[in-house]
């Protein structure tokens, strides 16, 4: 590599090569900055996201060359790009990251990039333990079998007193709901400490379950400095929850990759919120998918994610919310044209999507439509702006998801559910904005 050339991007493009068994593989979406070709452009992410450097060097060892990315594969300026498994240390999702998500989005040689999805390897996913339960195990914890799981976040999700919070969420198990949620920036506030919190739930938790005779339970909010979410999982698990909850974007991914053993210890499932994903989601042309996300998230070992609705008040389109409920739940994932690699979950456990944001018990059935049965369901503001109420409002989301199941409409359900009726009065199928 020595002499007159400078640089050696084009050594990590080659269209002829096959990946081998134990490779990783990348899509992703690129745009050439002006006056680069597609192919130059290829070759740089391959490098920066491996073995490469800007420019060619005195000598290297001739081992060397198995360890580089080779860009084998282009389409519509989606590429796929191989990666050797000796680049990447056993177990640690960080430093893959660092790889192939790492300094390559801020390279002068691409205008816009994005990262699809990776294709992980038996090879690589055997040292990770990826979700403790299962959607099986979460179904036989709560005692709910078919129906999808319900929750709700009391609204306005931040500002109520830690009493307040648990009375809200007593009316929400008391309308038939599994769930209450913290949400993602109530942690422990002047006004609502965490230990607070945790005391009022658990007397709600205990009063709902004896009037109702059904497991309740929370996803309360840990997210801190990592020594502190221990404290306060400990807490939890002491107080007889079998979830916490973590904002797994701004705790980071080395974080939840420690919390996820220590609340397997415990016995608590992990529910986590995406705050922040947007930043780097939401732009189709730069960043990571959501669907990616998912994934590493599986992958180390919550039990849930939040996946988006298509129908509520967040973005994300009915493609792009069912390709990461595919990448959670399925044993093997099939491959999509410019959306999904194939992958194989070989001994990782399956984790629900969650769908939230701006639903109400009109919107229910194009939720369930999108995802079957086997999701979370969180219906907050369309339950606590019911007109008779919280209590009421989680009575006609039941009943929405009950007319789902038993095949009937929901003007045919209102007519003998006076809750839900109430609700389609005040909603309808609005799609809020």
């Amino acid at each position: 590599m020595a002499g007159k050339k400078i640089d050696w991007y084009d050594e990590f493009v080659d269209f002829s090569y096959k990946p081998a068994k134990d490779d990783l593989v990348c899509l992703f979406y690129f745009e050439p900055d002006a006056g680069l070709s597609k192919k130059e452009a290829m070759g740089r992410i391959a490098s920066e996201s491996s073995t490469g450097t800007w420019t060619t060097l005195f000598k290297l060892p001739p081992r060397m060359k198995k360890l580089e990315a080779t860009a084998f594969h282009e389409q519509d300026n989606f590429v796929k790009i191989a990666y050797p498994i000796g680049l990447w240390e056993e177990g640690n999702a960080v430093q893959l990251l660092s790889g192939i998500a790492g300094n390559i989005f801020g390279m002068k040689a691409v205008k816009n990039l994005r990262l699809v999805d990776v294709s992980l390897p038996k090879a690589y996913i055997s040292n990770f333990k990826g979700p403790h339960f299962g959607m099986e195990g979460i179904r036989k914890m709560m005692g709910v079998k078919k129906r999808p799981l319900t929750g709700a976040v009391p609204k306005p999700k931040i500002g109520f007193s830690a009493e307040e919070h648990a009375w809200i969420g007593f009316e929400t198990w008391m309308g038939g709901f599994d769930f209450v949620k913290d949400d993602e920036n109530l942690t422990s506030t002047s006004f609502n400490r965490f230990n607070d919190r945790v005391r009022f739930m658990t007397r709600m938790r205990d009063r709902a379950e004896n009037l109702t005779g059904d497991k309740k339970s929370a996803f309360i909010n840990i997210t801190a400095e990592t020594d502190e979410m221990k404290k306060r999982a400990k807490l939890l698990a002491d107080n007889g929850w079998n979830y916490c909850m973590i904002d797994v974007v701004v705790a980071g991914t080395a974080s939840v990759m420690t919390m996820r053993d220590y609340c397997s210890d415990l016995g608590l499932a992990i529910h986590a919120h995406r705050a922040m994903h947007a930043s780097y989601a939401r732009n189709p042309k730069h960043g990571m998918t959501m669907q990616f996300l998912a994934k590493m998230m599986r992958l180390i070992g919550v039990s849930q994610i939040h996946s988006g609705t298509a129908v509520g008040k967040l973005v994300g389109s009915k493609m792009e919310v069912t390709a990461v409920a595919d990448v959670l739940r399925e044993k093997r994932t099939k491959a999509f044209p410019h959306v999904l690699l194939d992958q194989d979950w070989g001994h990782i456990k399956s984790a629900f999507p969650v769908s939230s944001g701006g639903l109400h018990p009109g919107l229910v059935p194009q939720v369930l439509d999108i995802y079957g049965t086997d999701l979370v369901l969180l219906v907050s503001g369309g339950i606590h702006g019911h007109p008779k109420g919280t209590r009421a409002g989680a009575r006609a989301t039941m009943q929405a998801v009950d007319a789902c199941l038993e095949g009937e409409t929901l003007e045919e359900k209102a007519k003998k559910a006076p809750e839900l009726r109430e609700a389609l009065e005040k909603w309808g199928y609005y799609k809020p904005k």
